[in-house]
């Protein structure tokens, strides 16, 4: 059946509910010969009669009223279709879908999430979190919108936005006093208990294969599986944590913890907002990519 169709049985929707070819002309906008053509294709089309003609308008056949149980339900399916997508449109309702680590999710995103909900409170948030390469992963498959990573990304299918630049550091408790106010050395850095992140993350990577660059193989004594832990275990004296200093400025601030200050530069890493490339961004996730910038 051709596109046509759709338009013929929206003519002939409108005359069996108002029971008058002029109304139906009206609420379509079209004349009424037009509406009489409709309705006489379709007929034609199937070899019956749909509709009685009277003095008041028209009624329905017992063929016509067959079709009409049939074609009121896809009206009303349609017209759900258009408001539903009208609603997603006007970000009245829908959802966004972020993947990214915990802690850009509450160091970097936080105050923009917030921005987002209250501007947009109809639209369901929902947070993945999983390393660069899940993210990635994610991205590809559909299961979100967008993801913020650690920088450089390498991928055909992909699009990074560059983001803020983040400083990673190595930070210590009280029990490490004697390493304050000192340009340490990363052999002496190692003579003490190293706390790193345990995930594959891009920033273990990146500490490692810099130690190595400096004929040094890291080792850390603790594994952990979250900023928060990485923080806590520093600031209990447990050993010397690898975190990122925009994650720890209240404790650097409050003097709970300090930063090391090695005798090597540790490069900034820079966060991206990664989306898939050539693919069309939902109204929801547009508008996020907008207050991000």
């Amino acid at each position: 059946m051709s596109m046509n169709n759709y338009e013929l049985y929206k003519v002939f929707y409108w005359s069996a509910k108002t029971g008058s070819l002029t109304q139906a002309s009206k609420a379509l906008y079209i004349t009424q010969p037009s509406v009489s053509h409709a309705i006489k294709q379709l007929e034609d089309s199937f070899g019956v009669t749909l509709f009685y003609r009277n003095s008041k308008g028209v009624s329905l056949t017992q063929e016509g009223a067959i079709l009409y149980s049939y074609i009121e339900q896809s009206q009303i399916l349609i017209t759900l279709a258009e408001e539903k997508l009208g609603a997603l449109k006007n970000l009245d309702s829908g959802e966004l879908r972020i993947g990214g680590s915990d802690s850009l999710f509450k160091h970097y995103l936080l105050a923009y999430l917030e921005t987002f909900h209250r501007n947009y409170p109809g639209i369901k948030l929902q947070l993945i979190h999983g390393t660069t390469p899940e993210i990635i992963a994610f991205l590809k498959e559909g299961r979100i919108d967008l993801g913020v990573v650690r920088m450089p990304i390498v991928d055909p299918q992909l699009e990074v936005r560059q983001g803020i630049q983040l400083q990673d550091c190595f930070v210590a408790g009280d029990h490490f006093a004697e390493l304050k106010n000192e340009v340490v050395s990363l052999d002496r850095l190692l003579q003490h208990p190293v706390i790193l992140f345990s995930r594959n993350s891009r920033a273990r990577m990146a500490i490692t294969e810099l130690f190595q660059g400096y004929g040094y193989e890291l080792k850390p004594e603790i594994e952990v599986g979250s900023v928060d832990l990485l923080i806590a275990f520093a600031r209990k004296g447990l050993g010397i944590s690898y975190v990122t200093r925009e994650f720890v400025s209240k404790e650097l601030e409050e003097g709970s913890l300090f930063e090391i200050q090695l005798d090597v530069k540790l490069p900034p890493s820079q966060v991206g907002l990664m989306i898939m490339r050539n693919m069309p961004l939902s109204s929801a996730a547009k508008k996020f990519v907008e207050i991000i910038k």
